[in-house]
């Protein structure tokens, strides 16, 4: 799994390099002039935040399988730079438990929670953009059905070619309407 670099400031037990690799607006400056980001995007409005280049080129060259947890706005730009990318849109079941989720981590005050809100409405209406929407009712099912979904099809000697656009709400392909299914995840305000 990659890990992402971001202008934002570490919260309590984060370890940069681990978690993220925390940089100032002028040190992220430099990569994206530098063309070492793979993606990058500002996100809620606040921080920014984008893939390093050279770790996901040097696993992929070892014929590592690589992961990206990335917004909409990165898998949109890795879609125009790297069409053979695969992508799926991970989601909790529901807007409710969307809610809830973000609530009980608390992380953010009020005003970047409704931030984070509003982007989430957004994003649900990209998740068929998605090569496969996942629904994250049970993290081990969850995580079970996206490790399958990368080896799917894989030869062994292929470079895998998946990201992860990490979005908070989307459907599964469960056969419902999507019409139905993004009303049930992001009713109207």
């Amino acid at each position: 799994m990659s890990v992402s670099a971001t202008t934002r400031p570490a919260r309590p037990g984060e370890a940069d390099g681990a978690d993220y690799i925390f940089l100032d607006e002028s040190e992220f400056d430099a990569m994206v002039q530098g063309g070492d980001l793979l993606e990058w995007a500002e996100v809620h409005g606040r921080a920014r935040y984008g893939t390093p280049r050279r770790p996901v080129e040097e696993a992929l060259g070892q014929g590592h399988p690589v992961l990206l947890e990335i917004d909409v706005q990165g898998a949109r730009q890795l879609r125009e730079t790297t069409p053979e990318a695969r992508f799926v849109f991970l989601a909790p079941p529901s807007w409710d438990e969307l809610v809830r989720r973000l609530v009980g981590r608390g992380t953010e005050r009020e005003a970047e929670r409704e931030a984070r809100l509003a982007t989430a409405r957004v994003e649900l209406e990209a998740a068929e953009e998605f090569d496969v929407i996942i629904v994250n009712d049970d993290v081990e099912r969850a995580g079970a059905e996206l490790v399958h979904w990368i080896w799917e099809g894989r030869t062994g000697d292929e470079n895998i070619r998946a990201a992860t656009a990490h979005s908070y709400a989307g459907r599964h392909r469960d056969g419902k309407n999507p019409e139905e299914t993004r009303e049930r995840l992001c009713p109207a305000p």
